[in-house]
């Protein structure tokens, strides 16, 4: 079980939405939460927002999580100033929404750089520390839509299927050197109604909700304590394990009647 009472947790893209959401509700648990984002005034209003609560200090770092010398280097401040990261929760995030033709390579570069490469750095930055005391937690926010391809996301369903590959072969890897006592927590959830992904629409509500940003952040801490190793939000998103197994042109049909590749149509973002 993974205690958050006096220790040191990372979370990159914790100024608003559903890493805003973890950052408080870690450390009302009695952690201290190290925040990082690129947006500053975020991060000052949340650590003056967990202060007011009578909780631990929050540390916070601007931080372009597209930019790998300053993940780097940001990290090795957090290490010189406080020693260990006991959990490091990979959760920053961008979405395009466009077709592929749509995107510009800045784009989709971006995407990519921000939803896997910066998995790498960071983990890379904090692991050796995990190892050398055979404890930690690499927590994964990747998404359902890693799980299946959704029209208009072409950058980002593959950014976050390779999410969901890096913590699988993180996982094992770590298994086989013998260092069981770092754990791995992947999360899928479905659209979350941060602001992300602003118009989008589900056409089954019942069976895959608009998640809630307290109820999602609940659920992904709690997942953490209890060393959970994937935690899909809503169940009905595992169908898309059975449903691999039909033919494609099956599988597809699926995915048209539940609204799936319907439910970005609309879709306008933080920007709309």
């Amino acid at each position: 079980m993974t205690k958050f009472a006096d220790k040191n947790v990372l979370i990159t893209g914790s100024a608003s939405g559903i890493g805003r959401l973890m950052a408080q509700k870690i450390a009302a648990r009695g952690a201290k939460v190290i925040l990082w984002d690129i947006n500053l005034a975020g991060l000052e209003s949340l650590s003056d927002q967990i202060e007011r609560w009578g909780y631990r200090a929050a540390v916070y770092q601007q931080c372009d999580m597209s930019d790998r010398e300053e993940i780097r280097e940001t990290a090795q401040r957090v290490l010189a100033e406080h020693g260990t990261v006991d959990v490091v929760i990979n959760n920053a995030g961008v979405v395009s929404g466009k077709p592929l033709l749509e995107l510009t390579d800045e784009a989709i570069q971006r995407t990519f750089d921000i939803n896997t490469l910066s998995l790498y750095w960071t983990t890379r930055a904090f692991l050796p520390g995990m190892m050398a005391r055979n404890a930690g937690h690499i927590v994964t926010i990747a998404s359902a839509g890693g799980l299946i391809g959704v029209p208009r996301m072409t950058d980002y369903s593959a950014s976050k299927s390779a999410a969901i590959g890096f913590d699988d072969a993180l996982r094992v890897e770590l298994k086989r050197m013998g260092y069981r006592g770092i754990r791995t927590t992947i999360v899928c959830p479905f659209y979350i109604n941060t602001g992300m992904f602003k118009g989008v629409k589900t056409r089954f509500p019942f069976l895959l909700p608009i998640l809630e940003p307290d109820d999602a952040a609940n659920k992904i801490v709690h997942a953490i304590e209890k060393d959970k190793q994937r935690l899909i939000m809503p169940p009905f998103a595992l169908i898309t394990y059975p449903g691999r197994l039909l033919p494609l042109p099956l599988f597809d049909r699926l995915a048209e009647f539940v609204g799936i590749n319907k439910s970005m149509d609309d879709f306008t973002g933080r920007g709309g």
